[in-house]
């Protein structure tokens, strides 16, 4: 990066909050500090419903991932269209009836305290963790590649967006999302652009595609029955389906979005509008990592793009071996590079696929080695490939908006779980436990617990060690906990025979449930959301037939 890009990242990142200070500094009430005003309408709703889920894993990893893998990732998502739609029929509503500041705020009416108090706490335990992960995940991979202080860019990455969601609230929240998640887009789209026009001058787009798919890198769809593959179909559909359910209907950091503002109408649109333009982004974002993934079959990659993890191995006594395993790699490369430059579209698939096998297989060998020289990586190497891209191949004032997308997304991100969990922990805790203060009282309150979450949330970055390809490891978070907390709230809806302490009892074991299979199994993570979910409803049923059948008390408000 040189003079240019450090003044496009910095004057984006502060621009944005800056502007969001200035448009929303003043003392708000509790209920506009939690939930904004009618400024907020159904477009800001629902670019900053997108901004929240496309954290900066989105970005960094999902390249990656296609890179590596494919584009069969996608199928994560063929469930979350129908998802959104159920919360907007179902979810939505509700609340707004309410007027509740939280989703748990709605178990506490439905059931009772103890109820509310386990949907929270599952939701905090959840979010405290992952918000740590978001502000790691870019922060390890910067630091390595730009020569940052990890800890530095940790406070950078989270330091300032602790700052302004303490003093705005959920309104700063939402009108500085809107902005970040167009940096973002507009970021995105450029890198796309440039991935494709760096393509040799011949290849036109089509025939770009048709290698990538012989290569094996646009299989989206694969309809295995198999519960051990990750990425399938049905897990897509069922396990993809039950995980937004439960994020977009029972997650505070995504409820809070889409009642700010107060509107049925804006609320509904605004998820709406994710169900339309969420899955066809992601897509191309993966088909972005397929392309970046064509540019290195004819510009030669790296062999591990850590390559500053790469470079202390070398320096080590291992030099030779992976010096003869970067001979091994050439010589793949530049066979790949004669096959496709010599017969284009029309190679042969087979041998394609073979070599590219044998050139992963060899970066496993560099992996072991380096693993073997002490200079073990934080996190998957695919993590690195679209930043790597990104430094090295686009020009000055791109690659400075680039590194921002990557701090804007874990902004948006980051500013939005802050929000959640500081006031979850005021309404459906403190204020539990210390009601009748004023307005006034409260709102100091959240302030004081969103910092306090900040603080947490930076000091599970700054102790953070991945062993996952980082957007799987915030996924398989999410799947662990979330199939329980959707669980709580689809009894609320439908078995209005069962009481609190059935639902209670039932969410304590199903979770204990979970946990053991994650731990003893090797089930595609996409499951647990389904064997969650459905366990809560099932041991609900259960005990509130027999257990719990005699002396439970009649249910308090419903809706």
């Amino acid at each position: 990066m040189n003079r240019l890009d450090y003044i496009v990242l910095f004057a984006t990142i502060l621009a944005i909050p800056l502007y969001g200070l200035w448009r929303t500094y003043n003392h708000p009430n509790l209920r506009e500090y939690l939930k904004g005003d009618k400024t907020i309408r159904w477009g800001t709703i629902g670019l900053s419903v997108l901004a929240t889920q496309a954290g900066p894993i989105t970005f960094l990893s999902m390249p990656g991932q296609a890179y590596e893998s494919g584009i069969g990732f996608i199928q994560n998502y063929f469930g979350q269209p129908l998802a959104l739609i159920v919360v907007c029929a179902v979810f939505v509503p509700i609340y707004q009836r309410l007027k509740v500041y939280t989703a748990y705020e709605y178990l506490g009416q439905r059931f009772d305290k103890k109820t509310r108090l386990l949907g929270g706490f599952l939701f905090l335990i959840q979010r405290g963790i992952a918000g740590g992960i978001t502000i790691y995940a870019p922060a390890i991979i910067l630091s390595a590649l730009l020569g940052w202080d990890l800890n530095l860019t940790i406070w950078l990455a989270g330091g300032f967006v602790i700052a302004y969601t303490v003093v705005g609230g959920t309104k700063i929240v939402s009108l500085t999302q809107r902005y970040q998640i167009l940096v973002i887009l507009i970021g995105m789209a450029l890198a796309f652009g440039i991935a494709v026009h760096r393509l040799p001058a011949d290849l036109s787009f089509g025939d770009a595609l048709q290698i990538a798919g012989r290569m094996g890198k646009l299989q989206a769809v694969d309809f295995s029955i198999d519960p051990s593959k990750r990425y399938t179909f049905w897990s897509g559909i069922l396990g993809g389906f039950f995980l937004s359910l439960s994020y977009f209907g029972a997650d505070q950091s995504q409820v809070q979005r889409y009642l700010a503002g107060g509107s049925l109408r804006a609320s509904r649109i605004g998820l709406l509008f994710n169900a339309l333009v969420k899955v066809p982004m992601q897509f191309v974002i993966l088909l972005l990592g397929a392309m970046v993934f064509l540019f290195y079959q004819f510009e030669k990659p790296p062999i591990f793009f850590n390559q500053p993890t790469y470079q202390r191995a070398l320096q080590t006594g291992y030099g030779p071996k992976l010096n003869q395993l970067q001979t091994q790699f050439d010589e793949v490369f530049v066979r790949k590079r004669e096959l496709l430059q010599s017969a284009g579209p029309q190679s042969p698939a087979a041998e394609l696929q073979q070599l590219d096998s044998r050139a992963r297989g060899i970066r496993e060998e560099t992996r072991k080695v380096l693993e073997q020289a002490g200079a073990n990586p934080k996190s998957k190497d695919s993590d690195y490939v679209f930043i790597t891209f990104v430094l090295q191949h686009l020009p000055h004032g791109v690659v400075g908006l680039l590194v921002a997308v990557i701090f804007c997304a874990t902004m948006s991100a980051t500013s939005a779980v802050l929000n959640a969990l500081g006031s979850t922990t005021a309404v459906d805790f403190y204020r539990v436990f210390r009601p009748g203060a004023s307005d006034h009282h409260y709102v100091v309150a959240t302030r004081w617990l969103t910092l306090g979450w900040g603080i947490v949330t930076i000091a599970v970055a700054s102790f953070c060690s991945l062993v996952e390809n980082l957007i799987e490891a915030g996924n398989i978070l999410a799947s662990v906990f979330y199939g329980s907390i959707l669980g709580l709230f689809l009894v609320a809806f439908f078995l209005r025979q069962v009481r609190g302490s059935a639902v209670f009892f039932a969410a304590v074991l199903a979770q204990t449930l979970v946990l053991a299979l994650f731990f003893t199994t090797n089930i595609g993570y996409l499951w647990y959301n389904f064997i969650g979910c459905a366990a809560v409803l099932l041991f609900a049923w259960i005990l509130q037939s027999t257990l719990f059948r005699p002396n439970e008390p009649s249910a308090a408000a419903s809706h």
